[in-house]
């Protein structure tokens, strides 16, 4: 969980995803469209990979993957972030986070 806290406080945005998932791929290029460059850890590909799935579950993350921190805070998955995006809450939440500029 230490681990966890400290990937997710060293950027503005932080996406946690899995090459196989088509809905990380959605949220991942709707950040990019957006201009703002997220970190981006694929699950399936990075060492510790399960364990860092696994403290995202504890985290109430549930599915596991896309998972979308912004500013350090947890924002959730796919519906959460398309949401956000929907009322127009998205790029405020960027904007405060330094994320994105315009």
């Amino acid at each position: 969980m230490e681990k966890l806290q400290k990937m997710i406080s060293e950027k503005s945005v932080v996406i946690f995803s899995k090459n196989s998932c088509c809905m990380s791929h959605t949220i991942k290029t709707l950040f990019l469209d957006f201009g703002v460059n997220p970190t981006i850890y694929e699950l399936d590909e990075i060492t510790r990979g399960k364990e860092i799935e696994q403290a995202l579950a504890q985290l109430g993350c549930s599915p596991t993957v896309p998972v979308v921190f912004i500013g350090g805070q947890l924002v959730g998955g796919a519906n959460q972030v398309m949401s956000l995006h929907l009322n127009r809450s998205l790029v405020p939440m960027l904007k405060r986070a330094g994320a994105l500029w315009l």
